[in-house]
């Protein structure tokens, strides 16, 4: 059955696109038109206004485009979206928003304290990984799934806590903690090895245990929260069987399996460039020590033959 017939609203979330939009020409105003206000601002790279672009634009494309109407539907296409909103939209963002732009959110009396806490390495990769294991516990799950405050609450909470977890990796702040080498590249791995866990139980497991997608009647007060309550009663459905081919046991196993497949690939381009970034420090340093050798040799020559 097509998803069509839920409507333009449940497909497209034009309320969530008007926030979006605003949030994109507020963005451009404050670096652009309004840069001037700002304290050691810096004119807006094309580089940073891409990226962050693409962060807006990914976040529509899962949170609020035909993805996201799909994800309340089929389990693994709710796992497939949040590996894009948790893994790849944060760095997308941090690295989009200028630096002097950073220094003038974060510098303020009673975010600096609470943003340098919570952005420790070790505080912030626990917090994610707690978040997110937390809630895809099959009794937490279902009841935030099925009360759009809650959803709404813990949704930003999980992105939240991702924002913090990427911080060190991906910020260009100045006297920001930022990791560099190969202790990047085991703080990505340490991610990847807490959740696991949860992503194991779900790929292993015997039972369907999410009555948000097993149940009819749970799976109708979740919908509710993105189609209006009129048109669903109006579908008179009773379950997403009418959607996908998949049994509810193989749909979650695919979920787990997705959530993997999709941290290994984004991890894997992330690891890729912390890789080449600090073989490219390497080199550059060895080069310049080689130059100063090959200077202090020549000035000693120099000094040699004067004398």
């Amino acid at each position: 059955m097509p998803i069509s017939i839920f409507g333009f609203q449940a497909l497209w979330s034009p309320y969530f696109l008007g926030v979006l939009v605003l949030i994109t020409i507020l963005y451009f105003l404050v670096t652009v038109k309004w840069r001037d206000k700002f304290k050691d601002s810096e004119p807006l790279k094309q580089k940073e206004a891409l990226l962050f672009v693409s962060g807006v634009l990914l976040l529509y494309i899962i949170k609020g485009a035909p993805i996201d109407l799909l994800g309340h539907i089929i389990f693994s296409m709710h796992m497939f979206q949040m590996a894009f909103l948790v893994l790849l939209v944060p760095p997308l963002l941090i690295m989009g928003t200028p630096s002097w732009l950073w220094r003038a959110i974060i510098n303020r009396p009673v975010i600096k304290p609470l943003f340098d806490l919570f952005t420790k390495p070790m505080l912030a990769i626990i917090i994610f990984g707690m978040v997110f294991s937390f809630y895809h516990i099959p009794l937490i799950f279902d009841f935030v799934k099925m009360n759009s405050l809650l959803h709404a609450a813990v949704s930003i909470l999980l992105f939240g806590s991702a924002l913090l977890y990427w911080w060190p990796v991906v910020n260009n702040l100045e006297g920001a903690y930022k990791f560099h080498g190969l202790k990047k590249l085991a703080y990505l791995f340490g991610l990847s090895v807490l959740i696991t866990p949860a992503c194991a139980l779900i790929i292993f497991s015997d039972t369907a245990f999410y009555a948000t997608y097993t149940d009819g009647q749970a799976w109708q007060q979740a919908m509710a929260l993105c189609v209006p309550a009129g048109t669903l009663a109006q579908l008179g459905l009773t379950g997403p069987e009418l959607f996908t081919n998949m049994s509810a046991l193989e749909d979650q196993r695919t979920g787990g399996i997705t959530m993997k497949v999709v941290q290994e690939l984004i991890f894997t381009v992330f690891l890729w460039l912390v890789f080449y970034e600090w073989l490219r420090n390497e080199n550059k340093n060895a080069d310049e020590i080689t130059a100063k050798t090959i200077e202090d040799r020549k000035n000693m020559a120099l000094h040699r033959h004067n004398a």
